[in-house]
């Protein structure tokens, strides 16, 4: 194994940075920075429902997934939350997944039976893109059973075009999924993961202390391969998997992260595998994939342990202009952070650090990278609940219900676990799964939506923050309409960061397709960059910051709106 190059622990930054930076090591992040549950006030009722029944049925320990979505294109962000339903022949109530319309004063509206959303479907996961280019984002939601294509109809309706765009499969278990343009012709490609060969008929008795039946390992089943689904840029998809190198059926994939791994201009693929090593597909620029998670030393534990992997997400969380690799795993396993050595390496920073000390008895699901605290640092955060709620009897130092983490960004010297500073209910335990951030206030700091397994969705309300942000919207032209792929760097006088515009990540689940950079106490950006699939370069400098701008590909600026006062 490659030696660490290790984070220092809490106990060391006291002593080894400056005196300027010691408030940031072992205390509270230097804004009075707190996340308010706001759920009830916003109007969000929702409940999963994983249609248990009694049988321990493998789907319902793993949704539901959650969204971000700015679907009447208004500029304020708007949320799907997935939902399970009772089994077929089964007795239980018949749910559907949820969408709710921001309506611009901190609440939300239910408007899914009125957008045509109101389904029945054993839903588990969700992607956002405009797979037509037609200006308005879409939905792709994966299930137990027939995935769902929805068109958005630029009116508040969306309509299920899965057969008419060609993506019916047989009944498979579909977990996340992403858009990429990993052709970079200008369509929206789409990449689905799937977990394993399960169905009611194929269901296995398990049980963990050889008297009641409880949830099987994914080892108990055969893996299923990702697949991949190019756009043709009529409306339809082919099924590309074994043409572009993706074909995998030992795979038992949960979590997909788009990133430019070796820094090329081509997006790359890495999935998260529960029980087999996790995988690293670098694009070969022709159209075809080279899986390198072992070379690049992502697939296994540092004592070569395939882990269980669920959540995955990927950032450049050291502003080193190369991205990391976050992966959640199951207890007893800790988080992986793998650092990008540049050099085709990724080494795990976490075993060394106290991100891997204080992960090690969760279980991770959902996680992201996002500057929650605006300091030009990128932080992350992971949503925390175990599988089985009989493991508190076989394991007594695990627990069902598990607070999260957000780990706080030591200016590139660490991560502090902040958690517990920013509010009762955010730290409360919870048997969380998906997770996504958008800004649901439009004043510039990224907001948390949860959900639980079997229970309520949360939204909890950034409050606190001085810092200034910029929040960025990309409309391509030559490019896909969402800008999905491009690279935008921006510099400051203290700072200069690059986020490419992605789908996917975290679990289940999709953020907001804007990009916000924090600028700390710099008023404005002295330059940016956007680099778009397409290969056009746009130039801008001086943008003032407290705005959100949109740019379009090849003309610049299109339009800026401030952002709202901060309470």
């Amino acid at each position: 194994m490659h030696p660490h190059r290790a984070f220092l622990s809490t106990a060391l930054l006291a002593v080894a940075v400056p005196a300027a930076l010691t408030a940031f090591s072992g205390s509270p992040a230097p804004a009075p920075i707190h996340f308010t549950d706001v759920t009830q006030k916003a109007g969000i009722h929702f409940t999963h429902n994983n249609g248990a029944f009694g049988k321990k049925y493998l789907p319902e320990t793993m949704g539901p997934g959650v969204a971000f979505i700015d679907y009447d294109n208004d500029g304020w962000q708007d949320m799907f939350i997935v939902n399970g339903t009772a089994w077929t022949g089964h007795p239980g109530h018949v749910t559907t997944p949820a969408l709710y319309h921001n309506n611009h004063d901190g609440t939300f509206t239910d408007v899914t039976k009125k957008a045509g959303l109101a389904i029945p479907m054993y839903g588990m996961g969700v992607a956002v893109g405009d797979y037509d280019n037609d200006g308005w984002d879409d939905l792709f939601v994966t299930t137990y059973g027939q995935n769902h294509l929805f068109r958005n109809n630029h009116n508040g309706t969306f309509t299920d075009v899965t057969k008419k765009a060609g993506l019916t499969t047989p009944p498979e278990f579909s977990a996340s999924a992403a858009w990429v343009d990993y052709d970079r012709d200008g369509h929206l490609d789409l990449l689905v993961t799937n977990y394993v060969d399960w169905s009611p008929a194929k269901d296995r008795y398990c049980s963990m202390d050889g008297k009641t039946k409880s949830y099987c390992t994914p080892e108990t089943y055969p893996g299923a391969s990702v697949r991949l689904w190019h756009n043709n840029g009529n409306g339809t998809f082919t099924d590309v998997t074994k043409k572009a190198g993706l074909y995998d059926s030992s795979s038992k994939s949960l979590g997909i992260a788009v990133l430019d791994a070796n820094q090329d201009g081509w997006p790359d693929i890495a999935i998260s595998n529960d029980t087999q090593p996790n995988k690293l597909y670098i694009n070969n620029r022709n159209g075809t994939f080279t899986e390198q998670g072992v070379a690049a030393g992502i697939a296994y534990s540092d004592d070569g342990v395939a882990r269980a992997g669920m959540g995955i997400d990927a950032g450049d969380y050291d502003r080193s202009g190369y991205p990391g690799i976050l992966v959640t795993n199951f207890s007893n396993q800790m988080l992986a952070l793998y650092q990008n050595q540049r050099n085709g390496l990724f080494v795990d920073t976490a075993p060394s650090s106290q991100v891997g000390r204080s992960s090690l008895l969760t279980l991770g699901f959902g996680c992201f990278f996002f500057d929650y605290d605006l300091d030009g640092w990128p932080d992350f955060y992971v949503a925390d609940g175990h599988l089985d709620d009989s493991i508190e009897r076989i394991q007594q130092r695990i627990r069902f219900a598990e607070p999260p983490h957000l780990y706080h960004n030591l200016a590139g010297k660490g991560f502090d676990d902040v958690a517990a500073q920013m509010g009762q209910s955010f730290d409360a335990a919870r048997v969380a799964r998906g997770a996504a951030y958008g800004d649901i206030n439009n004043d510039g700091a990224p907001d948390i939506v949860i959900t639980t397994n079997n229970g309520p969705a949360s939204l909890f309300l950034n409050e606190g923050a001085t810092n200034h942000a910029l929040r960025i919207k990309l409309a391509g032209t030559k490019s896909n309409r969402d800008g999905i792929g491009a690279v935008v760097s921006v510099k400051s006088a203290t700072t200069f960061q690059k986020q490419m515009l992605r789908s996917g990540s975290s679990y289940l689940s999709a953020s907001e397709l804007v990009l916000t950079f924090g600028l700390g106490s710099s008023a404005k950006a002295d330059a940016i960059e956007v680099r778009w699939p397409s290969g056009v370069v746009d130039h801008l400098s001086n943008i003032n910051a407290d705005q959100i701008v949109t740019i379009r590909e090849g003309s610049g600026v299109a339009a800026t709106h401030p952002l709202q006062k901060r309470q």
